[in-house]
């Protein structure tokens, strides 16, 4: 609730304040207020419009994309608020004198209804941004009703306030307030961001950064006030998570120092340009040492293992998709190319690998050309289908071929698993069959043992985990700081070349040799305090 009623009081504040103003100035110079307030009245209802079908089209979505929708009102509403506080924080003690200057350019382009046109803007603006972060601010909430009342309660307290303004019986100093109520806004912005990062998630968008930072349960209990504060109206969760705190920080830290920053502070205008260059530069600088010093959690497996089988162990020299698989056993070595072509990516063990499979095959040379039942049996372990001891007593004419298929994943260079199978095709003809009869035998040649490649995958998956962990601060983050030094970079070549342009028009202006007006008349331009009075007093 008190979000929402500052949102309200603040959002309404400044369009009674536009409006109030433009209503002196009309006054003052005798011109009818019927269309501005027609143009107050329709800008009013379009928000109202526009909130109403943003919620309705929210609804009428399945879940997931609900809370993506949600994620990008929630952004929507941070840029708004983002850029009503730096408007505001300099603009604010020049909105007067800035407002009446637009109006009567307005009134002298044509009637009343130029007039009206620019309350309708204005009201219109300031009534979009309020509709959009008052609907992030009510998703964020746990109590929609409460929230909804805030924002009428802060409306009409503004409304009365800018009343009070404009008929002179309440002075008000708009700098501290805009400043005061920007400060607790910045706070309300950086929760939406983190709510828009949850939403985000929940939408199935962001997937990295999910670990768990702090148990904030202690500080915002269910039900209780403090739980109210925290939760409610700063939008921080009791399990935040680590993309969300970055988020909240890297979105707190500036903006709050735009809204408190001393005025006295603030370097001049020939300094603009270097003090943005030295943050562009810090902002790099660090982008690029997250880059290389953060680790990037590769899985760390050995090219080495043993084997079970008819080989005791197994190298793998693997460079991108192609290398070199080298087994040992008896006394022998033998070499396996792997090539490019026999690679795929795959999933294995619940992790992503590099997988080769190399299939062999031919005749084999080593097996026995003669067969009888009992080579058979001993084979097979049976007599094979088809086959009759009493019709078909052998010997058979046996006939061989021999296909050796090995296949071995890998995992950042490291042996996840292999194995080697043999498939020989057996054909037997004669001893009685009345055809030739073919059979299949299937053999495990060598293998990693079960165990081995169980703690491989292991670590293979905590590994990938890491990754996703860390990319988050090696990858994603040295990106937004490398778009912000961007950023600055070009905001201060603008300020240069603005600053020498201005530079030149000074220089190039002629010094009068006498005065053009020896006679001057006192100024009536309005100073920077005409903000904290009432309209209708400037105009009296």
């Amino acid at each position: 609730m008190i979000a929402t009623l500052v949102i309200g009081l603040r959002e309404g504040l400044e369009a009674t304040l536009i409006v109030g103003i433009i209503a002196a100035f009309l006054r003052r110079n005798r011109v009818p207020l019927a269309p501005m307030w027609l143009g107050v009245g329709v800008a009013v209802l379009l928000s109202i419009a526009v909130g109403a079908g943003l919620q309705l089209v929210e609804q009428a979505l399945p879940q997931a994309q609900q809370e993506g929708m949600e994620a990008v009102i929630g952004i929507v509403a941070v840029v708004f608020v983002t850029g009503m506080i730096v408007w505001m924080r300099t603009h604010a003690r020049s909105l007067g004198s800035e407002i009446e200057a637009n109006a009567t350019a307005a009134l002298g382009r044509g009637t009343a209804w130029a007039l009206a046109g620019m309350a309708f803007l204005a009201v219109l603006k300031e009534g979009f941004e309020t509709a959009v972060f008052l609907l992030a601010t009510f998703q964020a909430s746990t109590d929609t009703g409460t929230a909804a009342l805030g924002a009428v309660i802060g409306i009409a307290a503004a409304v009365a306030i800018g009343y009070g303004i404009y008929t002179g019986g309440v002075r008000l100093d708009l700098a501290k307030f805009f400043t005061g109520t920007g400060v607790f806004l910045v706070f309300v912005a950086a929760g939406l961001v983190l709510t828009a990062i949850r939403h985000a998630h929940e939408a199935g968008w962001i997937v990295i950064g999910q670990q768990r930072t702090v148990d904030l349960g202690w500080l915002a209990p269910n039900g209780s006030v403090q739980g109210a504060l925290v939760t409610g109206v700063l939008g921080i969760p009791a399990d935040p998570r680590v993309i969300e705190v970055l988020g909240w920080t890297l979105y707190l830290v500036p903006v709050l120092a735009i809204a408190v920053w001393p005025r006295a502070w603030r370097p001049g205008a020939s300094r603009v340009p270097l003090v943005r260059a030295g943050i562009a530069t810090g902002l790099a600088v660090v982008a690029v040492a997250l880059a290389i010093g953060v680790p990037s959690g590769r899985a760390d497996l050995p090219a080495t293992v043993r084997l079970t089988g008819d080989q005791t162990s197994l190298t793998a020299d693997v460079h991108g998709t192609t290398g070199v698989l080298r087994t040992r056993g008896n006394g022998a070595q033998a070499e396996t190319t792997l090539s490019a072509g026999d690679h795929r990516v795959v999933d294995r063990a619940g992790v992503r690998a590099d997988r080769w499979r190399i299939s062999e095959g031919g005749a084999a040379s080593d097996q026995p050309s003669t067969l009888s039942l009992d080579d058979l049996v001993a084979l097979f372990g049976r007599v094979p289908v088809g086959i009759s001891p009493s019709t078909n007593p052998g010997p058979f004419t046996a006939r061989w071929s021999t296909t050796r298929t090995t296949t071995l994943w890998t995992v950042d260079g490291g042996v996840l698993d292999a194995s080697s199978r043999e498939r020989d095709v057996l054909t037997l003809s004669g001893g009685g069959l009345p055809a030739a009869r073919t059979t299949t035998l299937d053999r495990d040649v060598w293998s990693v043992p079960d165990a081995t490649a169980q703690r491989a995958a292991d670590v293979a998956s905590a590994a990938a985990s890491r990754a996703a962990e860390l990319r988050l601060w090696s990858t994603w983050l040295p990106i937004a700081l490398g778009l912000g030094a961007v950023v600055q970079a070009l905001l201060a070549l603008r300020d240069r070349r603005r600053t020498r342009a201005s530079t030149i028009t000074t220089d190039a202006e002629p010094t009068p040799l006498v005065p053009t007006d020896p006679d001057p008349r006192p100024s009536s331009a309005p100073t920077a305090d005409d903000t904290t009075r009432s309209p209708a007093h400037a105009a009296r």
